[in-house]
């Protein structure tokens, strides 16, 4: 191999710009169990709005079309299906279908709530790195905020963790030309000392376990690619050189740089691998989709086509459209998961996998679930 190395030394092999994507079915079927944690917090979120967190199965209906996608009837199927979830009964007085959520499931929504309320100090610090990441230490409020769940921010994170840490963070204006456009900004910008990346504990850790034997993983980043990938010999030698080329940190300042030479350009493109690899790293769950990092693409410099960066470097990333007709991607961080579950979940992500072991439950305690939302009823009237 050493020898297949030193030949190639000298010729200019590159990762190639299009591979042929593999699916990985344990990423794919975990997106299909969260097609239905999706709509049902779309759901819940329209339930909980409403006075008493009840409201008509018709007016649900006609809400859930027009601000959730939702076609025709397709609502009253889906609260059918999972009883669990949603308790549908008859209006003692109207005499039409109302739905409420089941004690289990509220019990859900509020841990859920407690877990993202605990975890605020832990959230500032993210959100202090989340701008570290970006040119100028500043992003748009709305960006941020479309991004806050995956985030494990509060809806409310505007007050409770920017305007709650002025000495962390400030909100400015885009100016006259665009007074409603917000701005979150670091307070003091170069008052921390710059944090360490998660790909640098993960190479520490390898190095600790391997010894010298991973003195060569500098700038290495751990890749495994999905069953069934072929690597052929020019992508291996490929993957080997790349390992090697030294980038900037994505919380490096690079913006007084010259990055004409290819040396440069090398460096930046790794830079853009890294960069998505701490953002994911941020999330609570180390993923998110690809049209909320496309927010974020400007302000990090990342790649203008991002889909096919991302499958360009498939042993770091999976990209999948399972979950919503292919019209959504959510991007995984591989090594943070193994068989389709997260490898250290935490408390916002172990609220978050009851919601989806209720949709996934069976016919199982149903009549219990029912007697519990009539209990409670019955201890409110």
């Amino acid at each position: 191999m050493q020898g297949l190395r030193r030949g190639y030394a000298k010729q200019a092999i590159s990762i190639p710009k299009k591979l042929l994507r593999v699916r990985d079915h344990g990423f794919d079927g975990y997106m299909e169990v969260q097609k239905k944690v999706r709509r049902a917090l779309k759901l819940e979120e329209l339930i909980l709005g409403h006075d008493g967190a009840t409201v008509p199965v018709a007016r649900l209906d006609a809400l859930s079309r027009r601000y959730a996608g939702l076609g025709p009837h397709e609502t009253g199927l889906f609260l059918l299906k999972h009883p669990h979830v949603f308790h549908v009964y008859e209006h003692p007085v109207q005499r039409v279908l109302w739905v409420r959520l089941t004690p289990r499931a509220a019990r859900q929504a509020e841990e859920e709530a407690a877990a993202v309320r605990a975890a605020l100090p832990d959230a500032a610090l993210r959100l202090r790195q989340l701008l570290l990441l970006a040119r100028g230490r500043r992003l748009r409020l709305e960006h941020v905020r479309v991004a806050r769940r995956d985030l494990a921010f509060p809806d409310d994170f505007e007050h409770s963790l920017v305007l709650a840490n002025p000495h962390l963070f400030r909100l400015s204006s885009a100016g006259a030309a665009a007074p409603r456009d917000k701005f979150i900004e670091l307070a003091e910008p170069g008052s921390d000392p710059r944090p360490v990346c998660a790909v640098e504990r993960a190479r520490e850790r390898e190095y600790r376990r391997r010894g010298d034997d991973a003195a060569d993983m500098r700038f290495a980043f751990p890749v495994r690619f999905p069953p069934g990938f072929k690597i052929g010999k020019y992508l291996r030698i490929a993957m080997w050189k790349w390992q090697r080329v030294p980038y900037w940190s994505p919380y490096e300042d690079v913006s007084e740089y010259d990055l004409r030479s290819l040396e440069a350009r090398r460096r930046m493109e790794k830079r853009a691998v890294a960069v998505i690899h701490e953002l994911l790293s941020l999330t609570a769950e180390k993923k998110t989709t690809l049209e909320k990092i496309a927010h974020f693409r400007q302000a990090m410099d990342l790649p203008l086509k991002l889909k096919e960066f991302l499958l360009r470097h498939q042993g770091v990333f999976y990209v999948s459209t399972r979950g919503n007709q292919g019209k959504l991607h959510t991007v995984f961080l591989r090594e943070a998961y193994a068989r389709g579950e997260l490898v250290e979940p935490n408390p916002v992500h172990l609220a978050r996998r009851r919601l989806a072991d209720l949709l996934l439950a069976g016919s199982k305690d149903v009549n219990l679930d029912r007697m519990l939302t009539s209990l409670g009823r019955a201890r409110e009237g």
